[in-house]
């Protein structure tokens, strides 16, 4: 079963066991969908969700109070990929792009997107050889994906204007 990765712990809410969590969805309403999530390999039955700006607080079966709670901090939340809705047209999950080609229009590699930071503009890190290279991944840098074929398409000029190298 392959999962996707949708969120993290950020800490306990509460005494009850409720843990605010940071989505990596584009909306946070996404988790009133969930049933099940996995958290460190071990799976939760979802019990309630409440939605906040930028913030999810989740009610795990198995997590009665704050110490339970606790000992989930910083964990990865995590779906299976059959239960996740598909994407928007035009869209895509972030675990789809992961390990994807970057190259220029002109074809030339630049090297493999090995992370990506949510912030304002997503922050991609892209690895060249042994070299780690971040660049915004704004509309005027990112040309295009091509998440069949695994790859991403830069305009070399504006990669190379933003790019912390």
């Amino acid at each position: 079963m392959s999962e996707l990765v949708v969120g993290v712990v950020l800490k306990p809410q509460g005494i009850r066991g409720e843990l605010k969590v940071k989505p990596y969805t584009d909306s946070a309403e996404a988790f009133r969908a969930f049933k099940r999530v996995f958290l460190g390999g071990a799976e939760y039955k979802v019990l309630s969700v409440r939605t906040g700006p930028d913030v999810v607080f989740l009610g795990l079966r198995g997590v009665p109070d704050r110490n339970a709670a606790e000992l989930l901090r910083g964990k990865e939340i995590a779906i299976p990929r059959e239960e996740a809705p598909a994407p928007a047209e035009g869209s895509f999950y972030i675990a789809d792009i992961l390990g994807s080609e970057v190259i220029t229009e002109e074809g030339e590699p630049l090297g493999v997107l090995t992370d990506v930071r949510n912030a304002a503009t997503d922050i991609y890190t892209l690895l060249c050889g042994d070299k780690e290279i971040l660049f915004p991944a704004l509309k005027d840098v990112v040309v295009k994906y091509d998440v069949a074929c695994k790859q991403i398409v830069v305009n070399k000029r504006r990669f190379y204007e933003v790019a912390v190298l």
